[in-house]
């Protein structure tokens, strides 16, 4: 047996902060959206869990005991061992949730060989807030700090998107301790294309404070014919969706070559 995943890289269309709450954490409402590309992960029957990281972005992950897939391995019952291997295609503290996205492979990897325990979310929403979401790997919406998904119509389906990084890593604690605390409230819309039209990221112009870099990515962006462009996460990728492929691989073919893009459709 040998199983195979790709960990689908995770953008926010939006992502409102509403409040910063008493456990120290902040309220959110957002748009989750998923990429038909992102790492890949192989999985086969061992003595013992584990784990080669390799790819353009494997070196960021020098702690393979602290990964993340390693933890998600720790969580779930899979047999007596699984030797998996994570080739990194998608940057690291990127707004991709690329982490989350590894996790949510294993998960899926998991349930088609031995089945989800019951409590799954729960122990997805331990391994981190994006976590359950990329469980599933569909937009959807989140609230709460990000756990609390419902469905969304998904009227994006298909949609070429292409993503942009300035391959400057950027932590996600800094951005939202440079939020302003402003709430300027809640999504709005019906479908996923509504809201994400009607929506924003409260966290892009911490980012751009963190990282004055983002700003040139995003002008540079909207000068290539997409509908929308706005920064994914807590940044630094930000993203553009356009009408055709053709449109989006031309965009991607301008961007300065000193940066990471990915080419693909929204799931």
């Amino acid at each position: 047996m040998s199983l195979r995943e790709t960990a689908y890289a995770k953008i926010n269309l939006a992502l409102h902060v509403r409040r910063r709450r008493d456990d120290g954490y902040h309220e959110l409402e957002t748009l989750f959206a998923f990429v038909d590309a992102g790492d890949e992960l192989t999985a086969k029957p061992a003595p013992a869990d584990s784990l080669r990281v390799f790819g353009e972005f494997g070196g960021a992950l020098d702690d393979p005991f602290g990964n993340i897939v390693a933890k998600a391995l720790g969580t779930l019952p899979h047999g007596e061992g699984w030797a998996v291997t994570l080739e990194k295609h998608l940057p690291v503290a990127a707004g991709l949730g690329g982490g989350s996205a590894d996790a949510g492979a294993v998960f899926r990897m998991v349930e088609r060989s031995h089945g989800l325990p019951a409590d799954w979310h729960a122990r997805a929403a331990r391994l981190g807030a994006d976590v359950p979401a990329c469980v599933e790997s569909a937009a959807c919406i989140g609230r709460g700090t990000g756990t609390e998904l419902e469905p969304i119509p998904n009227d994006l389906a298909g949609t070429p998107v292409l993503l942009v990084n300035p391959r400057i890593p950027l932590a996600t604690g800094p951005v939202f301790k440079a939020w302003d605390g402003v709430d300027r409230g809640a999504l709005e819309g019906a479908t996923a294309r509504e809201v994400a039209f009607a929506g924003r990221n409260d966290l892009e112009a911490p980012a751009l404070s963190l990282v004055p870099e983002i700003g040139a990515v995003l002008v540079t962006l909207r000068q290539t014919g997409g509908w929308l462009t706005r920064m994914s996460g807590s940044g630094a990728t930000c993203f553009a969706l356009y009408d055709t492929p053709e449109q989006r691989d031309l965009a991607q073919a301008a961007m300065p070559p000193s940066w990471w893009t990915l080419g693909g459709a929204l799931r």
